[in-house]
């Protein structure tokens, strides 16, 4: 995809996700829901992934987590999505309060997206991979002139959307999924007491 066609998507996000904030009403992070998904729509086919759909309120009752979204590609959930208010960011080491304790349950899973509208990141297991990706002019009121200097945006959604599964090959590899698997339990024992 070319910077011009990136600007362009990112223009009506950016125009949508204005006239939204506009209003003065609605949560913000609410606010960011419809045109993060048409965002999503627009650039998945220059990620590789033509046939996205974004499952809003997925409830992970094993993890005792509810992200924003399922993202699904032919069928087969790849990643998780969360979106927090315009200006939080896409840095979790930074939460506080629930979005801390929410950061810590969706630190288990492989393949998450976060973003504020403004900043967008990847997580695999808690670490980040790659750097945050930020967009320019304020999400909020930018309108059609948010922009992006370069394709970082298209080559972090690629990488979220092409996500495979690796099944674990060594001991070390295997006893690093039981870690997380025995952190969700402990998360949640701690809450039961």
């Amino acid at each position: 995809m070319s910077l011009p066609a990136l600007q362009s998507a990112l223009s009506a996000f950016g125009a949508e996700v204005a006239a939204r904030f506009a209003t003065g009403k609605g949560e913000p992070e609410d606010l960011l829901r419809g045109p993060f998904e048409n965002l999503v729509a627009a650039l998945a086919p220059y990620a590789g992934a033509r046939s996205v759909v974004l499952a809003g309120e997925h409830h992970l009752a094993d993890e005792r987590v509810r992200p924003d979204y399922a993202v699904d590609v032919k069928g087969a959930t790849v990643g998780y999505a969360e979106l927090k208010a315009p200006g939080k960011g896409s840095d979790p080491s930074k939460f506080k309060g629930h979005d801390r304790k929410q950061w810590e349950r969706l630190a288990c899973l492989p393949n998450v997206l976060y973003s504020d509208g403004q900043s967008f990141a990847l997580y695999r297991y808690g670490k980040r991979e790659g750097d945050i990706v930020r967009l320019y002019g304020d999400v909020e009121t930018a309108g059609a002139k948010l922009a992006a200097r370069d394709t970082a945006l298209l080559d972090l959604l690629d990488r979220f959307l092409g996500w495979e599964p690796i099944p674990p090959k060594t001991a070390r590899d295997l006893a690093l999924v039981a870690a997380r698997l025995c952190r969700l339990l402990r998360a949640e024992v701690e809450e039961l007491l």
